[in-house]
């Protein structure tokens, strides 16, 4: 595979093409975003429609912090522990996982490359951006799970800023998660996940993708031609493979391995309520590590509360926690790169400093 960082041939414009020849692209179109909705309505919309309606009902939320499952806060390493927490994070994600993979899976099938990047790849950073964090809006899924169909647009050619809006935006500016901070806890908190969280998505990724060297990048020529839909299943059948057996594996270690060291790598309890200021570096670098599902921080954040701890490291696990991930981290730094893997990270953690800083602000 090429390294996603490599200088690419100049981009051409794609020629202009009667509707006839565009039919068997507008079908592909057209059965990848029938493929997408199902998808994501079996594993994500419906599932949290109903969620929403029990939420708004009660303001009570009734789910627990995943991470009690591998131990508390400064506890040993547990083989048990890291047994019991994988267990959990695959039971509250396996459906997201596969919409993820279909999805992912679906787009080098179906869909033209030309269609696919061409909006993507007009104006500058900021734009591309922009396009890259509304396209994240409608998919609700956490940094892991985005994480495969942010590989497969890197892989097909879309530029950086797209893809790290992307993957930042489903966890970040969740709307769904949004609703249930809003129906359970301060609007301090929403505020907060919100400015910071739009700055971090249209913002920060841009000014990664811009030091890391998307400026100078040149995208790869865009073919006009259509996938043939003959071949569609085989080409989906082969990405979902090759997809599943190069990303699960890894998945699963380093979940297990953040479950396993649970008690250092997130020490967070009690004591965070004695040192605020360092409990927010605490909080905005190791918040970066922690793997958590869609919505997983909302009890870790209301526990926190109810033990005393500040605003501050709790403004900066509501970015840190959802956002980025260890796991994620190495499902995407082959097609992303390591320099711009970390540099999303570094990014993550100081927007993760601000958010403490406003929320202590706030009040």
């Amino acid at each position: 595979m090429a390294d996603a960082s490599a200088p690419l041939a100049v981009p051409a414009a794609p020629t202009g093409r009667s509707w006839r020849d565009r039919a068997p692209a507008l079908a592909g179109v057209a059965a990848f975003l029938l493929l997408a909705a199902a998808a994501l309505t079996w594993a994500k919309w419906a599932p949290y429609a109903a969620k929403l309606s029990h939420v708004g009902s009660t303001h009570v939320w009734s789910g627990k912090d995943i991470l009690a499952k591998a131990g508390q806060a400064g506890a040993a390493p547990s083989l048990a522990g890291a047994w019991h927490f994988t267990r959990a994070y695959l039971a509250a994600i396996w459906m997201a996982l596969v919409a993820a993979l279909v999805i992912a899976s679906a787009v080098q099938a179906l869909v033209p490359r030309s269609w696919l990047l061409a909006p993507a790849r007009r104006g500058g950073q900021m734009r591309r951006s922009a396009i890259g964090g509304a396209a994240s809006l409608p998919c609700l899924m956490c940094t892991c799970c985005s994480a495969p169909v942010a590989v497969t647009l890197r892989r097909e050619g879309a530029p950086r800023s797209t893809v790290l809006a992307y993957w930042m935006g489903n966890p970040v500016l969740n709307p769904v998660v949004l609703a249930f901070l809003a129906l359970v806890c301060p609007w301090q908190w929403v505020a907060t996940r919100i400015l910071v969280g739009a700055l971090l998505v249209f913002g920060a990724t841009a000014l990664v993708a811009r030091i890391t060297g998307e400026r100078s990048e040149e995208l790869p020529a865009l073919d006009s031609a259509g996938l043939e839909l003959r071949g569609a299943p085989a080409r989906f059948g082969g990405a979902l493979l090759r997809l599943s057996t190069t990303l699960l594996p890894e998945y699963l270690l380093v979940v297990f391995v953040l479950g396993l060291f649970r008690g250092w790598i997130f020490p967070l309890g009690a004591s965070a309520s004695h040192s605020e200021v360092l409990a927010l570096l605490i909080a905005a670098g190791l918040g970066t590590l922690v793997v958590i599902p869609t919505t997983g921080e909302i009890p870790i954040l209301l526990g926190l509360s109810a033990l005393g701890v500040g605003a501050a490291p709790i403004g900066a696990l509501l970015i840190t926690l959802p956002a980025i991930s260890l796991v994620s981290m190495m499902l995407v730094m082959r097609a992303l790169s390591a320099r711009v893997t970390v540099a999303m990270a570094g990014a993550v953690a100081a927007s993760g400093i601000l958010a403490g800083a406003l929320l202590s602000l706030l009040g």
